[in-house]
């Protein structure tokens, strides 16, 4: 047999040219023109497609060529035409701003083009002949056949009917897609107008909505019960009317008009899906809804982004008229939608960052984990322009690397996404932080407690308006799965709709059996959430139980709960305006005393962070469990009424162990140390220094005594006399104590003769107690 692509050639008819309104004066004049107009386009395209070489390809290859290779052989299925290609090549945009203002037109020109310079078929990888290669076989066999009959009756052969002639769209197994120019500027959603009818506009917006992935029937194919031919009709639009009767010349002929019946297998089908996007909420005017748009995703670009994501989609946009009786109510009004043609995602996935980074970024990546500030500088380059916090920053990068989730034998999952929840005085910068990370996390959404319903977080049941079928709606926590959630005002959320993400924060998932469908949708996300006090600032007259006035049950499902109360301190509040006046001067946070990382930065190593999977070693279980044990008998001293309305239960220790598990990624370790274990204690106990502090200056008890209480209190139950200066350092730190602080300490206390620094000088390594005070 002849190659394929030589085949298609031989029995498919060529694509019509565009047509034009008979009756004029000058038809024939202008069609001839629009002929050879059309003719000499696709001859340009043709020398385009062979001869291009890129300027920044060393090896000097046929870019376009070479896809065409590619299709020839099927291992490629779309031919990317770049138009700042063909800006290189022709060295002027003419082509350029035609292609823009009328996109289908110059679609059918360059699958033309492409046809005509197909090169042969190289490979012999496949074997198995589709559908479209047995219909070929087997027209080759019919016209062999009828050349054959005529020839021996001695008749002059018939002109071949076009009818029976399959259409190039059947034949192509490939789609011509343009992208973009790199300089080519968004357009807003609201600023598309009627003047954009069939050019390509680039849009950026979110995605809001995802229909399924149907087939959708591009050639329809008949078999004529008759004379026996296959009869080919082109789908251009979502509606057609099936032929009913052969138009062959043989069935003419005849006088008997075969009835059709139409062959599915044969019949070409194209991947469709509708996704619906919305309009960015800071383009939105003051006063305005957002609105909405329809993208209809064709051939390779379905599945290609989810509810949630914000994507520049390139695309014709294109009218559509309403069928049924909304085109009786609608009249001469057509709706709009926009096919897609590229789609380009903002934020990549953690995932995608990982398999795309650069050499050059995988040896930052390693440099910084070598460095031992790593920890503060991740912290400290997170939203700089807010100032100080740097504790809650810590927790935020511990939130977004998480720890790792563990899926036992018997099916039961132990969740690796940490949940954080703020709660403070107005004016410390919650909401800041949280609109922050929507902006880092590559994937996260963002709502509020009282705009959010317990059907709007979860899932709501919709019907569809294309196949009418009842489907369901992702919530916001739906949405952000394997991302971040960020709920602010969260104390303002009705108590019948904060009982919707209890499920989530536990189990992961959410379970929906409404209008007949029962079904259960993955939400693995971490939930970030920022609240106020039940009397708007936090009274140190009650119980932090009181103070938060949230369930036991939800609040021992957050990993931390950290308190930030608002108290008057000369030196930190001048710190403070002197920060916010130079960032409203000079528009940008002070200088660090180092490079800050950049928001990418920070993405890229998160996503090498959460690539490692850290256990905890058999040593550390002992370490572990003493000190959860120390963690609920102090809560559970009666005579201790600091502790009274802090909740720590067997969460709380899978909160220890997945932070410890989040701090060993971020030192890309493979297993947790001591000291990962240690800092995951102390910001256990940094989430309520605040509180601790402010009952400290009620008691009169200063910071001294604070640490002379806390080394002493460690030597008599450890039953020691010594303590090395680095686990005193460790211990201080959990109490939110400065070194400068401890090294006074130890100092004044080594005059009052309670303990000797050993050696003598400027870099004693032991504390030794004297007897005296032991005890």
């Amino acid at each position: 047999l002849a190659p394929i692509c030589l085949r298609s050639r031989l029995l498919t008819r060529t694509s019509p040219a565009p047509p034009f309104v008979d009756g004029h004066p000058f038809s024939d004049s202008i069609m001839a023109e629009k002929v050879d107009t059309y003719k000499i386009e696709t001859e340009k395209v043709e020398q385009f497609l062979t001869t291009f070489v890129s300027e920044y390809d060393e090896n000097s290859s046929t870019k376009y060529h070479a896809m065409l290779q590619e299709i020839a052989n099927r291992t490629r299925r779309v031919l990317d035409v770049d138009l700042d290609d063909i800006i290189s090549h022709f060295r002027n945009d003419d082509m350029v701003q035609e292609i823009k203002k009328n996109t289908r037109r110059y679609q059918s020109i360059f699958s033309d083009a492409a046809d005509a310079v197909m090169p042969i078929t190289t490979s012999v990888e496949y074997s198995n002949d589709d559908v479209i290669d047995v219909l070929m076989r087997q027209r080759e066999a019919q016209i062999e056949q009828a050349a054959q009959a005529v020839e021996a009756a001695g008749q002059t052969p018939a002109r071949s009917d076009d009818n029976h002639l399959m259409p190039p769209s059947l034949t192509r197994r490939y789609e011509v897609v343009f992208a973009a120019s790199v300089k080519e500027e968004t357009v807003k959603l609201r600023d598309v107008k009627a003047k954009h009818i069939g050019h390509m506009v680039v849009l950026k917006a979110i995605v809001t909505r995802v229909n399924d992935v149907r087939p959708m029937m591009q050639v329809a194919t008949y078999t004529c019960e008759e004379c026996g031919f296959e009869i080919y009709q082109e789908v251009s639009s979502s509606d057609f009317t099936p032929l009913e009767q052969c138009p062959s010349k043989q069935c003419e002929k005849n006088a008997r008009k075969g009835q059709l019946y139409l062959q599915t297998r044969g019949s070409k089908f194209l991947k469709f899906q509708e996704v619906k996007v919305q309009e960015l909420a800071e383009e939105v005017p003051v006063g305005s809804i957002p609105r909405l748009l329809n993208v209809q995703l064709k051939g390779e670009l379905t599945r290609t982004i989810t509810p949630g994501d914000v994507v520049d989609i390139t695309g014709i946009f294109l009218p559509i008229q309403y069928q049924g009786f909304r085109a009786m109510k609608a009249g001469l009004v057509a709706n709009v939608y926009l096919e897609a043609l590229g789609v380009k995602q903002h934020k990549e996935k953690y995932a995608d960052i990982g398999g795309t980074q650069t050499e050059e970024m995988k040896a930052k990546i390693r440099e910084w984990a070598q460095d031992g500030d790593i920890y503060t500088k991740l912290a400290r380059s997170l939203a700089p322009e807010i100032f100080g916090h740097e504790d809650v920053k810590k927790a935020i990068i511990l939130l977004l690397i998480g720890g790792v989730g563990r899926t036992l034998p018997d099916g039961m999952k132990l969740r690796g996404d940490m949940h954080l929840c703020l709660v403070g005085d107005p004016g410390v910068a919650k909401s800041q932080l949280l609109k922050y990370v929507t902006k880092l996390a590559p994937r996260a959404v963002y709502t509020t407690g009282r705009g959010s319903s317990g059907v709007g977080l979860t899932a709501s049941v919709m019907r569809d308006p294309v196949t009418s079928d009842m489907v369901l709606e992702g919530g916001a926590l739906v949405l952000a799965d394997m991302g971040v959630c960020c709920i602010d005002e969260f104390d303002k959320m009705e108590e019948t709709d904060r009982t919707a993400i209890h499920e989530v924060m536990e189990q992961q998932t959410v379970s929906i059996a409404k209008a007949g469908i029962t079904t259960t949708l993955n939400a693995r996300t971490s939930v970030l959430a920022a609240a106020n006090p039940a009397w708007g600032r936090y009274d140190t007259r009650k119980s932090p139980e009181a103070n938060i006035a949230m369930p036991a049950a939800l609040l021992s499902r957050f990993d931390l709960l950290w308190l930030i109360l608002d108290r008057a301190d000369d030196e930190l509040d001048t710190a403070l305006a002197q920060h916010v006046l130079h960032v409203h001067k000079h528009m940008t946070p002070p200088a660090l005393d180092f490079s800050p990382m950049r928001s990418e930065d920070i993405r890229s190593y998160v996503a090498a962070a959460r690539q490692k999977e850290p256990a905890v070693p058999e040593e550390l279980a002992p370490y572990l469990a003493t000190a959860y044990a120390d963690m609920r008998e102090e809560e559970a001293d009666p005579d201790n009424h600091d502790k009274r309305g802090t909740y720590t239960t067997a969460r709380t220790l899978l909160s220890i162990l997945r932070m410890s598990q989040a701090l060993a990624r971020l030192r890309l370790a493979e297993e947790v140390a001591k000291s990962d274990v240690d800092e995951a204690l102390r910001m256990m106990k940094m989430s309520k220094i605040s509180l601790d502090d402010d009952k400290d200056k009620k008691r009169g008890i200063d910071k001294q005594s604070v640490i002379y209480n806390t080394l002493q209190q460690h030597m008599s139950t450890g039953d020691v006399k010594q303590l090395t200066i680095q686990r005193a350092k460790a211990l201080a730190s959990a109490k939110g104590i400065t070194e400068d602080e401890l090294q006074t300490c130890l100092e004044v206390y080594q005059d009052l003769h309670v303990w000797v620094l050993e050696p003598k000088g400027d870099n004693p390594e032991y504390i030794t107690m004297i007897e005296h005070f032991y005890n």
